[in-house]
């Protein structure tokens, strides 16, 4: 089954997919009628959001994906119809969005932490090693 996604920097390195955060999950959705995302898709942009291109791909292509990186695939199918407010933002994205626009940055920064931590605990092993040849 094909599903329609939205898709930020489609086709480039800085690639990204729309995702929502729904009762503590990071949820990916997947649109069954390309009008339906289309749509939502507008809405974003109307919220000053980046604008999404909307991208046909394999359910199960997503479903892996999310699976993989610890989301959640929510189809929404045609004609759907809320039954509670958290079911709304799958028709109509929330008023209040995070800012995604400095995600590459903040990855970029996390990767140096996470090298200047390495450093740090391979200057630590050099104390301790110096130290230990002293002692012989």
């Amino acid at each position: 089954m094909q599903v329609h996604v939205l898709l930020y920097d489609a086709g480039q390195d800085d690639e990204g997919i729309h995702s929502l955060e729904l009762a503590g999950k990071t949820s990916v959705l997947m649109f069954e009628n390309s009008d339906d995302a289309e749509r939502y898709a507008g809405l974003l942009e109307a919220q000053d959001f980046p604008m999404p291109t909307v991208e046909q791909i394999s359910r199960e292509e997503i479903e892996d994906f999310c699976h993989q990186a610890g989301y959640e695939a929510r189809l929404v199918e045609s004609g759907f119809m809320p039954n509670t407010d958290e079911e709304r933002l799958l028709l109509a994205p929330p008023e209040a969005n995070r800012d995604v626009s400095q995600w590459q940055e903040q990855d970029t920064l996390d990767l140096l932490d996470d090298k200047s931590d390495e450093q740090n605990k391979s200057s630590d092993l050099d104390e301790i090693r110096k130290r230990l040849e002293g002692l012989l």
